[in-house]
């Protein structure tokens, strides 16, 4: 049932083009600068796990490395499909799959990528089952880069963007704040489909309990959510200069690290 409402979201076409718009390029920026760290060696086995379209799958096997890309949506590996041809990027893989079931093999992966699949699944479990999935699948020595929404994420957004005049996000965003489950019983799109929203304790909790080492924390946008009009600032380079060094500066910084809008969750197996 979540899956599927899950799906039909993804169906239509979220994801496209989603992290080159104004208000999510500073997470594409980020996460792409946090993945580099993590590529040891060229012609790595990477996993993109929940990955859209294709997003940092054809930036990294446009880098050179040899890249799976999986996700829940058909529509999301057709989107990805139709990009691979339209570009001349080729995958070494794409298909259709279940981050609780990942049709890939044993210890074959150096990285595995889940930029997504634990925004969504709301039971602990399964959480932590796709961790341990992700855990199988790496080679000894081979990291996990997951991303998480912070617990408070439809707090900023619902007060950035004036939501809250809807009694309906309101109280979405309340049930939010108490269970971290976030169901959008409306029919706007705006406001998300079924999602789980993190705090930092629960996510290094998770990723322990899954038998990965927990490695760190790392905020992704931090507090540039803030900035206004990004889509003129970015064009300035002594700008995004400053923010991104002072973004680095506090990634870790425990304080901040809840109000980031995605968080970055490393783990290792050894």
């Amino acid at each position: 049932m979540e899956r599927d409402k899950i799906k039909d979201y993804y169906a239509l076409d979220i994801e496209a083009d989603r992290l080159n718009s104004e208000f999510f390029k500073l997470e594409g920026i980020r996460t792409k600068e946090i993945i580099e760290r993590y590529l040891s060696k060229d012609n790595l086995e990477i996993l993109d796990v929940g990955g859209g379209a294709g997003f940092y799958s054809f930036w990294l096997q446009q880098k050179g490395h040899q890249v799976t890309l999986v996700d829940l949506t058909p529509r999301n590996i057709e989107l990805a499909q139709i990009h691979s041809e339209a570009c001349g990027i080729k995958l070494k893989t794409t298909k259709v799959g279940d981050a609780v079931n990942l049709p890939c093999p044993d210890n074959h992966f150096d990285v595995v990528l889940m930029l997504g699949p634990l925004y969504h699944l709301i039971d602990r479990q399964e959480r932590i089952k796709a961790i341990a999935e992700a855990k199988r699948v790496l080679k000894p020595g081979g990291v996990l880069l997951s991303a998480v929404i912070s617990r408070y994420a439809s707090v900023f957004d619902g007060f950035q963007r004036d939501l809250v005049f809807d009694n309906q996000f309101f109280k979405l965003m309340t049930d939010d704040i108490g269970s971290g489950i976030h169901r959008n019983e409306t029919n706007k799109l705006d406001y998300f489909t079924t999602a789980y929203f993190h705090t930092p304790v629960e996510i290094q909790s998770e990723v322990v309990e899954s038998g990965l080492k927990f490695e760190k924390l790392i905020a992704i946008e931090s507090f540039g959510w803030i900035v206004r009009k990004f889509k003129e600032k970015i064009l300035d380079p002594k700008y995004m200069e400053k923010l991104l060094s002072t973004i680095r500066l506090v990634e870790e910084n425990q304080d901040l690290m809840a109000m980031s809008l995605h968080i970055m969750a490393i783990g290792k197996k050894i």
